[in-house]
């Protein structure tokens, strides 16, 4: 099953509609944020939602995973797969900042789509298993960083190729992976259920991130009743709605069915999210 009017093709992933050079990681959607600076102590949000999403991973058979997921192409074990490499990626990022020597995330894109396909191809009770065995392995990351480690420079991204950004900054990457790929799984967790301190930084970010970009159409946002913030300086259309129900379709996890239109008439066609 694919969200009606997602803005996705099956040759990309995971779940974006366009490709960019390091993947889920864009510098100028990682704004930096005062928990950023917490270390370890910043690490909660993420233990809490590896916990939520291994508690769903853990519902499915075999047959539930080979079901389709939100990600055109993909089935629920492909999104998993990505989720444990992705942990295993975003480790060596830490490894990196921790030893000083460099450490990617993946080689390559080939490197990487063979590694999720044969992620994929797991038994159940063994793809579970590896989304516990590598997310304990990010754990322990965190756990070994000293304090300065936090503060060193790392570029995430396929062979290093993306802008330098601090490790403590890998913290927020993990957590908006484990957030929308959980979502991503078509199971009994969607945006109604991102956490409150979740939506307020993943939409903020999108909504900054949108209104620099020039191929995002002239329309404004009203988030929760709030006063219009426009995308665009000749903004003549609002959006508004919910925190997550904005985010959701901002990111084309919703067709934006529960949003309304100011004046009445079609949402807006908006590009990909990242």
């Amino acid at each position: 099953m694919v969200v009606p009017g997602a803005r996705f093709t099956a040759t990309e992933s995971p779940c974006r509609t366009k490709t960019t050079s390091f993947g889920f990681v864009p510098s100028d959607n990682a704004e930096p944020m005062p928990e950023d600076s917490e270390g370890t102590r910043a690490a909660g949000p993420v233990t809490a939602a590896t916990d939520r999403l291994k508690a769903t991973a853990a519902s499915f058979d075999d047959s539930a995973l080979g079901e389709p997921s939100l990600c055109p192409g993909w089935t629920r074990a492909h999104v998993l797969a990505h989720v444990a490499r992705n942990a295993d990626a975003l480790t060596r990022l830490l490894t990196w900042a921790r030893t000083g020597h460099e450490h990617h995330m993946y080689p390559s894109a080939q490197a990487r789509a063979a590694d999720i396909e044969a992620g994929a191809r797991q038994p159940a009770a063994e793809l579970v298993q590896d989304v516990h065995e590598s997310a304990e392995r990010f754990a322990k990351a965190i756990m070994e960083m000293p304090d300065h480690g936090w503060e060193q420079v790392v570029r995430p991204g396929l062979a290093g190729q993306g802008e330098p950004i601090p490790s403590r900054r890998v913290l927020w990457l993990r957590l908006r992976e484990l957030e929308i790929h959980h979502a991503d799984l078509r199971a009994d967790y969607g945006p109604a259920d991102w956490p409150d301190a979740f939506v307020r930084r993943a939409l903020d970010e999108t909504i900054r991130s949108f209104s620099r970009r020039d191929d995002v159409p002239a329309f404004a946002v009203s988030v929760d009743g709030r006063p219009a913030e426009p995308l665009a300086q000749d903004a003549r259309v609002t959006v508004s709605g919910s925190a997550p129900a904005l985010l959701a379709w901002l990111c084309g996890r919703s067709t934006g069915a529960d949003l309304t239109v100011d004046p009445a008439g079609h949402l807006p066609i908006l590009p990909s999210w990242l």
